[in-house]
């Protein structure tokens, strides 16, 4: 596989991972305003983020009860598997 090929491979995982970030971000900030989350951007970004965001919700209680850092490790655990899935690509090319 040549070098184009890899770069473009590593385009779109930095483009998806990116995007995939840029929409918990947005769930996240959806949550401070008021049912927000129960328009329409808010249900399809809740279909999309909640089933990533409940894997580390299981894991991380919230601090005193109300504040949720989950979706902060999320975040950080996207960028290392994003990381991790672009040095398999590079340790196999």
């Amino acid at each position: 596989m040549n070098s184009l090929v890899l770069g473009t491979i590593y385009g779109y995982i930095n483009t998806l991972i990116e995007i995939y970030t840029y929409m918990l971000i947005a769930y996240v900030l959806l949550s401070w305003l008021p049912s927000a989350r129960d328009s329409f951007i808010g249900e399809i970004l809740g279909k999309l983020c909640e089933p990533y965001l409940s894997i580390f919700r299981r894991f991380i209680p919230p601090i005193g009860g109300m504040i949720d850092i989950s979706p902060i490790v999320a975040l950080i655990a996207l960028r290392f598997i994003g990381e991790g899935i672009r040095a398999v690509l590079a340790f196999f090319v």
